[in-house]
């Protein structure tokens, strides 16, 4: 039984779940902004490096223009439909298979979230040109050039969260255990003292409090995300067990 059913629960059956950028919205948001800021900053140097070259030949609408219809490409293949179909048109004649399925949405993804960040930056950039150029702050663009700097240790920040985030697994009443997979990994409910809830998005993050027999280290993730649902029946199903 999925996690998000509105099923009563069936003690016989592991309700199963599965949270990666395809099924949760933070995780794609996360994902997106993290990589599309690496490729960003990339697209920005690669700009500015060829304007810079063009204008020196006076040739710098052509850069212009093209950047530009790079933007609109990837609007039309994010928003258009039968992606696919046109991508591979777009590459039939070229010596690279076309991306599809998942790896598609996550390439497209990324090429939204370079668009988002390659503006803020731009943005951020422009204005500090702006304050320093008149003048409008003692300390010149450096408050808005620190900002844009920030946006790559930040893109790391969204990238391990998404990473975090990202969880697939069942949960066994019989068994009373929480099943993890990639990687695998088995949480027996009976050594668990105490959960703590924390909501986070659309995801909820446990704290496991663990036992110690004996005086004894018992191994296993301290913390994990889950589904809401799925967080909600572990507290109780520890309970029940305490």
């Amino acid at each position: 039984m999925a996690a998000n059913s509105s099923m009563a629960v069936d003690d016989s059956n592991p309700v199963q779940w599965r949270r990666d950028a395809a099924t949760s919205r933070t995780v794609r948001i996360l994902w997106s902004l993290g990589a599309g800021t690496f490729f960003a900053a990339a697209l920005i140097i690669v700009f500015w490096r060829l304007y810079d070259l063009a204008r020196q030949l006076g040739g710098e609408s052509i850069i212009i223009a093209a950047f530009g219809a790079l933007i609109v490409a990837i609007l039309v293949f994010a928003f258009g439909s039968n992606t696919e179909r046109r991508l591979e048109r777009v590459t039939e004649r070229l010596p690279i298979s076309a991306p599809s399925g998942t790896s598609l949405d996550r390439a497209l993804d990324a090429a939204l979230g370079m668009l988002v960040m390659a503006g803020a930056i731009v943005v951020l950039m422009a204005i500090g040109r702006y304050v320093s150029t008149n003048e409008l702050l003692a300390l010149g663009a450096g408050p808005f050039t620190l900002l844009a700097a920030l946006t790559i240790p930040l893109a790391l920040v969204a990238l391990a969260l998404s990473s975090f985030l990202r969880s697939v697994g069942s949960l066994d009443y019989e068994e009373r255990t929480i099943y993890l997979h990639d990687p695998d990994q088995a949480i027996d409910l009976s050594v668990i003292e105490d959960v703590s809830i924390y909501r986070v998005g659309n995801a909820a993050i446990l704290s496991l409090e663990y036992a110690q027999p004996d005086g004894r280290y018992v191994k296993g993730p301290r913390t994990i995300a889950v589904p809401p649902e799925i967080a909600t029946e572990v507290q109780e199903l520890v309970a029940r067990e305490n």
